[in-house]
Order: C-alpha cells, then sequence, then structure tokens
C-alpha cells in the first residue's frame, strides 16, 4: 500500500469511530463522552505505536515490527531508507577502506586533516617522517605534533599552489617536501615526501655549475686579453689573420657573457627562498634601466608606461635583471626602427609589469620550453642574436623568488608579450 492510500484508510477509520461513537453515544444519552473515549483510545494505540517505533529505531539489527494501516507504511519506508543508507555506507567505508590502504602502501607519508586541523588519520611512512603515530594522535591537532615553524606558516596561509621543502638539520641533513591537497569541506590530505637525495643531487649540479663557470673566468680572462693585445696592432699583422682573431674576440665576449649568466643563475638558485622584506620601486628601476639601455643600445626606442607607483617586496637587483633580460630579449627579436614597451599597472588584486615587442613572434609548441636553460627556438637565429639561452630561464627563477608569475603570450609575425604577475 502506498502512503496515499494507506492515509484515506486511517481517515476512513477514525471518520468511521467518530461516527460509531456517537451513535451509541447517543443511545445511551452521552454522545460526547463516548466520542471523548474513542478518540483516547485511538490515541493510546498510536501512542504504543510510537513506542515501538522508537524502541525498533533503538535498535534497527532487527526486523522492524508489523503493524496494520499507516504504522506499517512508516516502518516499511523507514526500513528501505535504513537499508540504502547502510548500502550507501558499506560503499563509502570500502572505498575509504580502499584510499587508506592505498595510502598506507605508499613510500611518501600521508596524513588526513580535519577541517579543524585534527589528525583523522595517518599511514606508517608519516611516523617515520613526522613521528605520528596512529590511531594513538588521532583527534590531536597537526600543528601541535609537526613542529616546523616553515610549516606552519605553509599550512595556515592555505596558499598550496607549489609544495613547501623544509631542511631539517642535525646529524643528518633531511630535505622535506610538503604537498597539501583540499577535498570535501575543508579536510586536507598532506603528503610529505624525502626528497634528501633529489635536493643533494641538485645542490651538487649547481655547485659544479658555479665552480666550473669561476673556473673558466680565469683562462677566459687571460684569452681576452691577448686577443685584445694582438688585434690593437692588427697593422703589424698579416691580412688573413685579421677575420680569424676577430671572430676570436667575438666568441670570446660571447662565452664571458655565458659565464656571466651561469654565475648570476647559479647565486639565484642556490639562495633560499626567504621572505623579501625590500620594497622596490619599480618605476624608478624602469626609468633607471632606460637611462642605461639609451647608452647600451642608442639607436632603439623604449616606451616606458607607469600607470601605478605601488612598489612590489623584492630584490632590486634580481628584478632589474629580470627585466632588462626581458627588453634585451624584445631588442634582439624585433626591427630596430619598432618600439619595445614596459608597463607598469595594476589588474584587480595584481600587479603586472609587461614587456610588448613587435618582433618576429615564437611559435606556440615553443612556449611551454622557452624558460628552460640553454633552448633554442631556432638554433641559427639564436648564435646570430649572441643570446646565451640563459635569458628566459632567470626571469623564471627570478619570478618564482618573488612569488610572481611569468606569462607569455606570442603570435608568429606580430610580436611577444612577457608578463610578471605580482601578487598585490
Amino acid at each position: 500500500m502506498n502512503a496515499a492510500g494507506a492515509w484515506l484508510v486511517e481517515l476512513r477509520r477514525l471518520v468511521l469511530l467518530s461516527a460509531v461513537a456517537l451513535v451509541v453515544g447517543w443511545l445511551v444519552g452521552a454522545p460526547w463522552l463516548v466520542l471523548a473515549l474513542a478518540l483516547l483510545a485511538l490515541l493510546a494505540r498510536w501512542l504504543y505505536q510510537l513506542q515501538r517505533l522508537l524502541s525498533w529505531l533503538a535498535d534497527t539489527s532487527v526486523e522492524p515490527p508489523e503493524a496494520p494501516g499507516i504504522w506499517g507504511v512508516i516502518y516499511d519506508r523507514l526500513y528501505q531508507v535504513q537499508r540504502a543508507a547502510q548500502g550507501r555506507q558499506a560503499q563509502l567505508q570500502s572505498r575509504l577502506d580502499y584510499l587508506q590502504g592505498s595510502l598506507s602502501a605508499m613510500h611518501d607519508g600521508a596524513v588526513m586533516v580535519t577541517a579543524s586541523g585534527a589528525i583523522e588519520w595517518s599511514n606508517t611512512a608519516a611516523e617515520r617522517l613526522l613521528g605520528l603515530r596512529y590511531p594513538a594522535d588521532r583527534g590531536q591537532a597537526l600543528l601541535n605534533l609537526v613542529r616546523l615553524p616553515e610549516f606552519h606558516r605553509y599550512f595556515l596561509a592555505a596558499a598550496f599552489d607549489s609544495p613547501l621543502q623544509v631542511v631539517l638539520k642535525g646529524e643528518h641533513v633531511q630535505y622535506l617536501q610538503f604537498t597539501v591537497t583540499s577535498f570535501g569541506g575543508g579536510d586536507r590530505l598532506v603528503f610529505v615526501r624525502d626528497v634528501t637525495k633529489e635536493a643533494k643531487l641538485e645542490q651538487m649540479r649547481r655547485d659544479f655549475v658555479g665552480n666550473v663557470s669561476h673556473e673558466l673566468r680565469t683562462p677566459l680572462t687571460v684569452i681576452k686579453g691577448y686577443l685584445e693585445t694582438i688585434l690593437a696592432n692588427a697593422d703589424q699583422l698579416e691580412q688573413r689573420f685579421h677575420r680569424p682573431l676577430q671572430q676570436m674576440q667575438q666568441q670570446a665576449a660571447r662565452m664571458e657573457t655565458l659565464l656571466k649568466d651561469l654565475l648570476w643563475l647559479s647565486r639565484i638558485e642556490s639562495v633560499r627562498t626567504q621572505p623579501r622584506r625590500e620594497q622596490v620601486n619599480i618605476g624608478a628601476l624602469l626609468q633607471e634601466m632606460e637611462d642605461e639601455l639609451q647608452t647600451s643600445h642608442p639607436g632603439r626606442k623604449l616606451a616606458v608606461q607607469l600607470e601605478t607607483a605601488e612598489k612590489v617586496a623584492g630584490d632590486y637587483r634580481e628584478l632589474h635583471s629580470a627585466v632588462s633580460n626581458l627588453v634585451l630579449n624584445a631588442f634582439k627579436y624585433s626591427k630596430d626602427d619598432t618600439v619595445v614597451t614596459v608597463r607598469w599597472r595594476r589588474e584587480g588584486e595584481h600587479l603586472l609589469l609587461s614587456v610588448q615587442d613587435r618582433g618576429i613572434g615564437i611559435d606556440s609548441v615553443h612556449l611551454p620550453r622557452v624558460t628552460e636553460r640553454f633552448y633554442r627556438v631556432d638554433d641559427s637565429r639564436s648564435s646570430a642574436t649572441g643570446g646565451t639561452g640563459l635569458g628566459l630561464a632567470i626571469v623564471k627563477h627570478v619570478a618564482a623568488a618573488h612569488r610572481a608569475e611569468l606569462r607569455i603570450e606570442s603570435t608568429p609575425g606580430v610580436g611577444s608579450t612577457f608578463t610578471l604577475v605580482f601578487p598585490g
């Protein structure tokens, strides 16, 4: 029987009971008293059914009791809802068990944290890396057990776009990388990985590049000095030696520029990311750079548009290097009679520093890789312009150190726009 039919049956019973009670009451001379007694009896019956319902809800592991009419429909509906809920709960529990089983088998640490910051679950690797113990630590605040100031700031800031790397100093230096993912109603899944091996390899690479670059500067300086001395007395040389010596001088100058870029890139990479406290006046930086370029590139046109006077927290030297590389790239890959535009402006919550040229542009297939070290869109063209292939790599690292994003828009034959997007 459906709910509507059960209600109609119950209504008919109520009407019939009332009619019979009135007739009997009229016969005995007290119709309203008999009606009241009948309704009280009906109420007692309903209270009895409510008591049975509450008893069953207290222990739904047993079958629901049998009952006639509307009460039987109520029991059936509640039983169906209960079975469906149990099925969904079993399915969710199965998925949770599968997820926890998968995470338990991971070599990386995994910790489930509630919206309030309490530990809900953690795997064995989290015990090894963070010292957590499950289930003993369940319900404890994660930040009370993981006493790392960098992680505290990272977790409370809730800016999880990029991972956090923390150095643990002790008898053996250890590097941990934290990644946090939000899910559900504010719950978080914290992954921690031991990246000590990778960090040490990266440091070895940086040290190697820095040391080799530094060691090459001395012999290169000697070579350049002798070439300059010889070319200063070019009139005493045979004509056939002039061109080879000039090419040697050009390549020596190019190698010197390459070594300078390598050393600068190595310095930027080796400095740990720290809060930038210096307020850099971007407008003054651009005006200083404009004066420098008028001397070094007198034939080029640079338009500086300052639409805001706001400053950014950062390192003046690094930012000057990044913008200078972008402008010099724009000069290299655009015609001498075109204008390169540098804009400093605010858009919503961000500050934008863009460099726009009207040059040859870059095909979209190359855009994901143009910031890689030594990546060249066209080897012959890059060689002709004398670039080192490190300019955009330097810009990328400077942007990362200032929590900025490098955006590149380019159309072949139209030009390119490189934009540094700083948080406002």
